[in-house]
């Protein structure tokens, strides 16, 4: 209804965790790519903390960056018709004086994702917000997924900020996210990222229903055990 900032942070948060109570797993884990002044990953961890309250499942959130900006651009599919390299640079001490639970993962995403799920053992990943804003960022974010299923809920919610784009970048399907997001598909035999075309069909819509989409891990273990939210 548009009465939370950034509702979709909220919204795909909630039903991560929906879906972990289901399963019976007392924990999950939701990230966000690209943290940037840190404004959604303060959201973030307030949300976690609430819907953790609310549902009786603990909610880890991890932030991803570089510290320092956007990392230099590949070619085209980078759209350097709008962005280029040091854009939304990171005050590191400020942000992790007002974090309270949120763990800050700073560096390349190809190489700290690496060392991820050694060092930290997260939860397993339940909903992922990506706004890396660039196609070579977004395709390194996606190594997330390379993983065991333990790491992961069967299906994980995931917001992508600038699939839409706007009258600058004109972004399309051979450029940016949606292109990162066809190449996932079409290397994947059985794991696909797909809109959530539920919220397409709403009578009122939000412009963050349209950057709202799930990865499905067909081969799962747990992917056709029946959920119920209740």
């Amino acid at each position: 209804m548009g009465l939370l900032d950034r509702p979709a942070y909220g919204y795909n948060l909630y039903y991560a965790a929906l879906q972990a109570k289901a399963l019976g797993l007392p924990s999950v884990s939701a990230i966000e790519f690209g943290v940037a002044s840190g404004k959604g990953l303060l959201i973030l961890e307030t949300y976690a903390e609430c819907i953790s309250r609310m549902l009786g499942v603990a909610i880890e959130a991890y932030g991803f960056d570089t510290g320092q900006g956007l990392p230099g651009l590949q070619d085209y599919r980078d759209i350097p018709h709008q962005w280029q390299a040091g854009l939304f640079p990171m005050d590191h001490a400020a942000l992790t004086a007002r974090l309270r639970s949120a763990k800050l993962i700073l560096g390349n995403v190809q190489e700290t994702l690496r060392a991820f799920y050694d060092t930290y053992r997260p939860a397993p990943v339940g909903a992922i917000l990506f706004d890396v804003d660039l196609y070579s960022s977004t395709k390194a974010a996606f190594t997330i997924f390379d993983t065991e299923p333990v790491h992961l809920l069967p299906r994980i919610r995931c917001y992508f900020d600038d699939i839409l784009g706007n009258e600058i970048s004109l972004t399309n399907d051979f450029v940016g996210e949606p292109l990162a997001i066809a190449e996932y598909n079409k290397e994947n035999t059985a794991r696909k990222i797909t809109p959530v075309y539920h919220l397409r069909a709403k009578s009122f819509r939000q412009k963050w229903y349209s950057k709202c989409y799930v990865h499905h891990h067909f081969q799962h273990p747990r992917y056709t055990q029946r959920v119920e939210y209740r």
